[in-house]
């Protein structure tokens, strides 16, 4: 999955934001799994660029919920 940007999530609709946050916690978890298990993730930066992803998509969810 694509590292989102704010001004890309912005312009999304509300449903394909939340496919997206869906699939980011999704792969998160996958990797939070191999980590758990003793493994080791392909690449271990990812989960910081996925959790940040989230963040920013649950930040502009709240910013554009404040709006109305």
């Amino acid at each position: 999955m694509a590292i989102l940007r704010a001004n890309e999530i912005r312009e999304m609709e509300d449903d394909e934001i939340e496919e997206h946050l869906e699939e980011l916690r999704q792969e998160l978890m996958k990797i939070r799994g191999v980590t758990a298990s003793g493994g080791v993730p392909e690449d271990i930066g990812k989960i910081r660029e996925i959790r940040r992803t989230i963040a920013r998509i649950l930040t502009i969810q709240n910013e554009k919920g404040k709006k109305n």
